[in-house]
């Protein structure tokens, strides 16, 4: 009798990915294909749709195990920058490092970029155009309506306790008190660490990318050379431009969450501080930033068009997500040796509990300067009627909402 046939031992060469133990194998991905994958995930993806694209992505190409994937979105949000971005990067970095990084952050932001330029071309080019000025009222209505909804899911997952709720009422007062934003989140980071205890993960993160320590560290020290450059290049820039790539390169360093957490920072610097942009050019961005596919943040691209024209944008875009990007590199190779320090899990509950109060107090600057007759108080309503509790899209509400407030129009009533 023949004795039976050993099991067969899967390879990577054999089978596009292979799960051992939780964790998935998987063979080199040509940088092209990062870049490809993501950039047609930047060019469909839009508001909420944006995770489950970017967890398709990675799942369908068998890149990563759903663990890996999961420790990735835990990774992400313990340190500053936008989540969706820096998850984009995370991947990247697994699969191919400092190069797989890139060529997946270029290609998911590169789409919403070019889009953006168009559209704030066109907008600053009708800035003189009556009804357009009336249109977007009702743009900024429907966008108000959009981030009362942000604001009350962020407080639901960000304010859990009596300590919370007081940093975040600490943030809001603050603000009304024309107190600096960066101070303000820098305040919570430390009243979180020494107050704040949320309970330890339940992941745990998988170490490093690939290839040896070494070469690794090296392409990261490259990456933090470059960004380096960038913030000594916009120092060294007279004019508006430098001033406000310096602002994204702060914000981008400490600003937490989402794009829509980050709006707080960037108002009380760009409007409040600086009066770069109008109220109203401000709400406009941020409608922009959120009916075009992409990162929400690529509103920074809108904000420097203004001032900039493309090279501005360009640096804007730069300044806005270098410093997460290399934040993710950096803490992909040694967050999980810190991730469970409660001092550090409370810093972060601080400083979102903070963005709660932070957004409440945008809502309130939003709202005095641009509701300003009385159908648009409807139209905030439906706006936020609609994406609560009825889950409709962005685009959806928006489109729609501009049809509605179109007709009014029409016939006069706003």
């Amino acid at each position: 009798m023949d004795a039976p046939a050993p099991p067969k031992i899967p390879s990577a060469d054999s089978d596009p990915a292979i799960v051992v133990s939780g964790r998935s194998v998987c063979p080199t991905v040509p940088l092209y294909r990062i870049f490809w994958e993501y950039f047609l995930v930047g060019l469909t993806a839009f508001s909420m749709a944006i995770l489950q694209k970017l967890k398709s992505v990675v799942a369908e190409n068998k890149w990563m195990s759903e663990e890996e994937m999961n420790d990735g979105l835990a990774l992400v949000q313990l340190y500053p920058g936008p989540i969706m971005v820096d998850f984009t990067a995370y991947v990247g970095y697994k699969l191919r490092g400092v190069p797989g990084a890139v060529m997946a952050t270029g290609g998911f932001i590169l789409p919403s970029f070019l889009m953006m330029l168009v559209l704030s071309a066109l907008y600053f080019a009708a800035a003189s155009l009556a009804w357009i000025h009336i249109l977007l009222a009702g743009l900024e209505a429907l966008v108000i309506g959009v981030i009362f909804n942000v604001t009350l899911d962020l407080g639901k997952r960000a304010v859990k306790g009596r300590l919370e709720s007081i940093v975040a009422l600490f943030a809001f007062a603050a603000l009304l008190l024309r107190l600096n934003a960066i101070w303000i989140v820098l305040a919570s980071l430390v009243l979180g660490a020494l107050f704040i205890r949320p309970a330890a993960p339940k992941t745990q993160l998988s170490e490093s990318g690939p290839g040896t320590a070494a070469p690794r560290w090296f392409g990261i020290a490259l990456v933090s050379g470059v960004v380096i450059a960038g913030v000594v290049f916009a120092a060294l820039l007279r004019g508006e431009v430098g001033a406000l790539a310096l602002s994204l390169f702060k914000i981008g360093s400490v600003a937490f969450g989402n794009g829509t957490t980050i709006i707080p920072l960037i108002q009380s610097d760009v409007v409040d501080g600086h009066h770069w942009l109008t109220m109203s050019q401000f709400v406009d961005g941020i409608a922009l930033g959120q009916i075009t596919p992409g990162p929400f943040l690529i509103t920074a691209v809108f904000i420097c068009y203004k001032m900039g024209g493309v090279f501005g944008a360009t640096l804007a875009t730069f300044a806005m997500f270098a410093p997460s990007f290399v934040m993710t590199l950096i803490f992909s190779e040694v967050f999980i040796r810190i991730r469970n320090f409660k001092f550090v899990r409370g810093a972060l509950g601080g400083v979102l509990a903070s963005f709660v109060g932070m957004l409440a107090f945008v809502i309130l600057q939003l709202s005095g300067a641009t509701l300003r007759v009385p159908v648009a108080f409807v139209f905030a309503a439906m706006a936020f009627v609609a994406v609560r509790w009825f889950h409709l899209d962005i685009l959806a509400v928006f489109g729609g909402g501009l049809s509605i407030w179109a007709l009014l129009m029409a016939f006069h009533v706003v």
